[in-house]
């Protein structure tokens, strides 16, 4: 999930990302009102917020339901990887497969 101010709008987009599948996948995205839906379903999830206003502009280019681009690939496996080791040690024995 990722989120951003922009003026008086918030941003945001969420990314849904298994094992099996080529590369992570615009799931939601939207501003103002619909981002602040996005950001409370997440959170009433539990998924991890992640804030790069940057990286939120580029996504958000990006339609829904497609795979991200080949050029972020870099910049999404580094905040997947913060995810996971936030994961690891807020639950430190949960058994991941």
């Amino acid at each position: 999930m990722k989120s951003k101010r922009h003026g008086d709008y918030r941003n945001a987009v969420a990314l849904k990302y298994e094992r099996d599948d080529h590369a992570p996948r615009v799931v939601a995205k939207g501003r103002g009102l619909i981002a602040e839906q996005i950001i409370g379903i997440a959170r009433q999830a539990g998924v991890p917020l992640y804030e790069d206003p940057e990286l939120v502009g580029l996504l958000a280019q990006v339609d829904l339901d497609a795979d991200i681009p080949v050029q972020l690939y870099q910049a999404v496996a580094e905040v997947l990887a913060f995810i996971y080791r936030l994961q690891s040690i807020e639950h430190p024995f949960d058994a991941r497969e």
